[in-house]
């Protein structure tokens, strides 16, 4: 299995193509984008850096936690690391599932505990040339 960090544009068909089961009659796709808000600032991107072996280990823990949970899940994601800029997709998770309702659950736990659990690091950039580095947390990211 390849690594779940990146550092080249997320490719959400390939990540599809991933998860693609006939007996699976449910596909969810989430896609976190780098914001520009008025709440956030004028933000131009974010830098994602991150341990590869350090998140790609916990990211392995989460998913199985999912498996688990959710036994026919197919479950693939990537997290880009190196500069995003806004309206660019930082990291996907794509899941398919007998049914719609368990894709979206197994969907929204690895996104939650990725937000919780794996060590990726992020630098805002602002146009003024300013930057701030931001916590990972479920409570920083929620929105």
């Amino acid at each position: 299995m390849p690594g779940h960090l990146t550092d080249h544009a997320i490719d959400v068909t390939a990540l599809a193509a991933e998860v693609a089961d006939p007996g699976c009659g449910a596909a969810v796709i989430f896609l976190g984008t780098v914001r520009n808000s008025p709440a956030d600032g004028d933000v131009l991107g974010i830098e994602y850096s991150a341990y590869p072996e350090m998140a790609d280990a916990e990211w392995d823990r989460v998913l199985a936690e999912a498996r688990e949970q959710w036994p026919m899940a197919r479950i693939a994601m990537r997290h880009r690391t190196g500069y995003v800029p806004t309206g660019e997709a930082s990291v996907a998770v794509v899941v398919s599932c007998p049914h719609r309702a368990e894709a979206y659950a197994a969907s929204r736990y690895v996104i939650e505990e990725t937000k919780t659990r794996v060590p990726i690091w992020k630098k805002e950039r602002f146009g003024s040339g300013a930057t701030r580095w931001t916590a990972n947390t479920p409570e920083a990211t929620r929105g």
